[in-house]
């Protein structure tokens, strides 16, 4: 089959390898889209220790079952694997299994190639009416699902009267937006300091999106989609007394929280790590039934141009918040 193998820092070769082989409870998916995450282009740049070259990245995938009784079923992918047996998945917790896998980092090859394979309990369902562009997305949205999901349960009052920010316009920033909105949230400010950007998602008309400076006053609720100190000192800035921050954001780990200002205002700062199981099913269920609006802000391209997709992201070249590769 076709991958698209990371060699090194800043190299990917588009080539042939082995196809997979499916182990016992596993299916074999032919790759139809594959998002490119954050955290795809932070091992593209050798940023992260723990997705060692050669390696084939991407765990945004959607596609079809091939082989077996369940050929032909359409699906998205949970690239996430807990062991099944410890306290945390035993409790539906996989997000914190402390062996946990993911597709692509080793063991696991990832789904930038035309067939990658995914445990059976990972795999849902996707109806014949719904693109795979869109089922793609489910596990970024997820993330933000996730954190809204932790945030309602701390909130001092509902979330349909709390205003709330989002800070960063990428597809975890803009899948949390949507997913506040989708959970009964009706004031929701999205920040993006790409101009680009912030005028592609201001043309869809779905979001109320702001460059940072003008996203004034207080909020009961901040979601720190990008995870940099500016965004964090940001983050306890506008958050009001009493107020909850989601930081899902990995892009550095130091500096930017006014801990003094949490500590005397009580603000709840909660780290949120993916999504468990439940929040993939329902943000999946989501998707289908169009709670999460229309999805347009994708940007399908070829898997062979993968490598030039990188390069667009890298350098803030690409107006939409997701690239998605189709093999």
């Amino acid at each position: 089959m076709k991958a698209l193998v990371y060699t090194g820092v800043q190299g990917l070769d588009y080539r042939d390898v082995a196809d997979p082989v499916a182990a016992a409870g596993e299916l074999c998916v032919a790759v139809e889209r594959v998002g490119i995450c954050g955290s795809d282009m932070h091992a593209f740049l050798g940023h992260d220790e723990r997705r060692p070259a050669p390696l084939i990245l991407g765990h945004e995938a959607a596609g079809t079952v091939i082989g077996g009784e369940q050929h032909g079923r359409r699906v998205t992918v949970n690239p996430l694997v807990g062991c099944g047996a410890c306290p945390a998945c035993r409790a539906g917790r996989d997000n914190l299994c402390a062996s946990r896998q993911i597709l692509s980092l080793p063991p696991r090859n990832g789904a930038f190639a035309e067939q990658v394979v995914v445990p059976e309990a990972n795999l849902a369902s996707v109806p014949d009416g719904v693109s795979f562009d869109k089922a793609s997305l489910a596990e970024p949205i997820a993330c933000g699902w996730h954190a809204v999901r932790l945030g309602r349960r701390v909130l001092h009052e509902p979330l349909a009267t709390t205003r709330c920010l989002v800070i960063g316009g990428g597809a975890i920033g803009v899948g949390a937006a949507l997913a506040l909105r989708a959970n009964g949230a009706t004031e929701v400010v999205l920040v993006e300091p790409n101009e680009v950007r912030r005028r592609f998602l201001a043309e869809l008309g779905e979001l109320d999106v702001r460059a940072p400076e003008r996203a004034d006053g207080s909020f009961g609720l901040v979601i720190d989609g990008v995870g940099h100190p500016a965004t964090r000192a940001q983050s306890t800035r506008v958050v009001e007394p009493g107020g909850v921050v989601l930081h899902i954001g990995l892009g550095s780990a130091a500096d930017g929280l006014d801990i003094r200002r949490m500590t005397l205002q009580e603000i709840t700062f909660i780290g949120t790590y993916t999504y468990t199981p439940e929040d993939f099913r329902a943000t999946a269920a989501a998707i289908f039934d169009g709670s999460l609006g229309a999805l347009g802000w994708t940007e399908t391209r070829t898997l062979a141009d993968g490598a030039a997709a990188f390069d667009d992201i890298r350098h803030g070249r690409n107006a939409a918040p997701k690239i998605v590769l189709a093999p």
